[in-house]
């Protein structure tokens, strides 16, 4: 299945739209990544706060996951693999939030709100997408 190939389905709108849904996933996963691969101070306080060490290592990694997804995703013949893995990423986050008992909305549901933004994204560029996940049955 290329992803390349049939970006060119559907309006030009609807293109733009989902290529400005998926910067927008790409510039969050590449800051996200970046201050915990510097780690920042903020970033291990954090870590200590929803239960993990505060080790730079562990911090670093997470980053290093974070950026991994973020340039499969960017990439359109790995696009749908990096949406995979990102939502398994932010699965783990927001099952870290539901453990701690951060607030819903903002924290625990932020994963589930940027998973939707990601593959909102994918889902307005590629017929194929579209074509996986129909909102709507096809008339005969």
């Amino acid at each position: 299945m290329s992803y390349i190939a049939d970006s060119s389905s559907g309006s030009r709108a609807q293109r733009v739209a989902g290529l400005i849904l998926s910067g927008l996933t790409i510039a969050f996963l590449v800051f996200d990544g970046a201050i915990k691969i510097i780690p920042l101070p903020v970033v291990t306080e954090t870590m200590v706060a929803l239960g993990y060490s505060g080790d730079p290592a562990l911090a670093r990694l997470l980053g290093v996951i974070t950026l991994v997804c973020a340039v499969l995703y960017a990439i359109p013949a790995t696009s749908v693999l990096g949406a995979i893995l990102l939502t398994g990423l932010l699965g783990g986050a927001m099952a870290t939030h539901l453990r701690i008992g951060s607030p819903i909305f903002s924290h625990l549901l932020f994963g589930l709100y940027l998973g939707i933004i990601a593959w909102g994204g994918l889902y307005l560029r590629y017929e194929a997408v579209r074509k996986m996940i129909p909102f709507r049955r096809r008339s005969c």
